[in-house]
C-alpha cells in the first residue's frame, strides 16, 4: 500500500530528474529521503533517481561496504589507486545516520561509476 510519504518521494524524485518549463525542479528532498529511496527501493527506477541526486551532492558509492561516502575534507594522500583521509559515510545498518570516518582509505576499484537505470 502506498502512503502519502511514498507518493511524495516518487513525485519529487520524478521532478528532480525530469524537469520541464511546466514542471520546475522546486522539490528538494532531504538527504535522509534520498538514502531511504536508495536502500528501500532496490532495483527500482526510484533507486536510480536517488543515486543520481546523491551523486549531485558529491556522495560516492563504495561497492565493498555498500554505502555512500562523501569527503569531509581534502584527502591527505592521493594516488592512482586510492585516496586516504576523513570521510562522512551514511550508516544504514546501525543508526540510519551520517558518521565520520577518519583516516579512511577509499580504493578507487570499489568506487561505483555505473549509474545506469535498473532494467
Amino acid at each position: 500500500m502506498l502512503t502519502r510519504a511514498h507518493i511524495y518521494i516518487y513525485i519529487c524524485l520524478g521532478l528532480l530528474c525530469y524537469s520541464t518549463p511546466l514542471r520546475p525542479t522546486s522539490c528538494q528532498l532531504p538527504m535522509d529521503t534520498l538514502f531511504f529511496a536508495f536502500y528501500m527501493q532496490q532495483g527500482s527506477h526510484q533507486q536510480y533517481l536517488a543515486a543520481r541526486q546523491l551523486r549531485k551532492h558529491s556522495w560516492r558509492f563504495h561497492k565493498k561496504y555498500m554505502t555512500w561516502f562523501q569527503r569531509h575534507e581534502e584527502p591527505k594522500v592521493t594516488t592512482d589507486e586510492y585516496e586516504q583521509g576523513t570521510y562522512v559515510y551514511f550508516d544504514y545498518e546501525a543508526g540510519w545516520c551520517q558518521r565520520v570516518k577518519a583516516d579512511f582509505k577509499f580504493e578507487y576499484s570499489f568506487l561505483e561509476d555505473d549509474l545506469s537505470p535498473a532494467v
